[in-house]
C-alpha cells in the first residue's frame, strides 16, 4: 500500500514585480494533501488562494518551491509537459462555468476527453455515465443558455472527472448559484471525496468551508491555519 499523499506542495512561494516593488503572493507555503481529502481553502482578497490554485493546475510557476502529484515533481514541467499533466491529472471547475455556449452539456464533457484522444464511443459512454451520475440524464443535449446555473455547474463537475483525474481544483464553484443550488452542488463534491476523488476548493463561503473535512485559512500569502473539521 502506497502511503505517499497525492498532493505535496514544499516551500511555495511566488513573487511579483509591480513597477520596482516585489509583491509577496505566497511566503513559504507547505502541506501534504492525501487521497479522498475534501479541503477548502479560504482567506481575504489578496490573501495568496487563487495565486496558490494557479501554482497547483500548472497555470502560472512558483518563485520556488516544489509541487509533487502522486510523488511526481510537476513545478518543472515544460511548456509542453504541463498541458499533458493538466489534462490527466487535474480536472478544473471554475466559478463562471466556462462552457462553450454552442456546444451540448453531452458535447461539453465530451470535448475534455477529445484533446486526451480518446476514442469517440468511449468518450459517449463516459459522458453519458457522468452526467447521469450529475442528475443531468434528461438534459444532455441541452446547451448552457438553456440551463439553470445549477445544472450548468454540474456540466462543469462532469467535465472535471471526464479523464479521471487525481485532483478536482475548484475555484469559488458556488460563487454563481443561490444557496438551494449551493447545498447541492456541494453535496456532489462531498459524494465524489466520500468515493475517494480528492477535491480542494478555493471559497468565500464559510457555509461550504464548513462542510469540507479540512479548512486551510490564508493571509498575506501564508498559512494561517490548517485544520481538520
Amino acid at each position: 500500500m502506497n502511503d505517499e499523499p497525492i498532493l505535496q506542495v514544499k516551500n511555495l512561494s511566488k513573487t511579483y514585480i509591480r513597477g520596482k516593488i516585489p509583491v509577496h503572493a505566497l511566503s513559504d507555503v507547505s502541506f501534504n494533501v492525501n487521497k479522498g481529502e475534501f479541503l477548502s481553502i479560504i482567506g481575504p482578497s489578496g490573501s495568496g488562494k487563487s495565486t496558490f490554485l494557479s501554482m497547483i493546475g500548472l497555470l502560472d510557476k512558483p518563485t520556488k518551491g516544489s509541487i509533487f502529484i502522486e510523488g511526481a515533481e510537476v513545478t518543472k514541467a515544460s511548456e509542453s509537459e504541463a498541458p499533458r499533466i493538466r489534462r490527466e491529472k487535474i480536472g478544473f471547475v471554475f466559478q463562471h462555468f466556462n462552457l462553450i455556449p454552442t456546444l451540448s452539456a453531452l458535447e461539453n464533457v465530451d470535448i475534455a476527453m477529445r484533446f486526451a484522444r480518446v476514442a469517440k464511443n468511449k468518450r459517449k459512454e463516459r459522458a453519458i455515465e457522468l452526467l447521469t451520475q450529475m442528475g443531468l440524464s434528461d438534459r444532455m443535449k441541452h446547451k448552457p443558455s438553456e440551463l439553470s446555473g445549477g445544472e450548468q455547474q454540474r456540466v462543469a463537475i462532469a467535465r472535471s472527472m471526464a479523464n479521471y483525474p487525481v485532483i478536482i481544483l475548484a475555484d469559488e464553484p458556488t460563487g454563481e448559484v443561490d444557496t438551494k443550488t449551493r447545498n447541492m452542488i456541494v453535496d456532489l463534491l462531498k459524494g465524489l471525496s466520500e468515493k475517494g476523488q480528492t477535491i480542494l476548493v478555493v471559497t468565500h463561503d464559510m457555509a461550504v468551508a464548513e462542510r469540507t473535512s479540512r479548512m486551510i485559512t490564508m493571509r498575506d500569502g501564508k498559512i494561517e491555519s490548517d485544520r481538520r473539521l
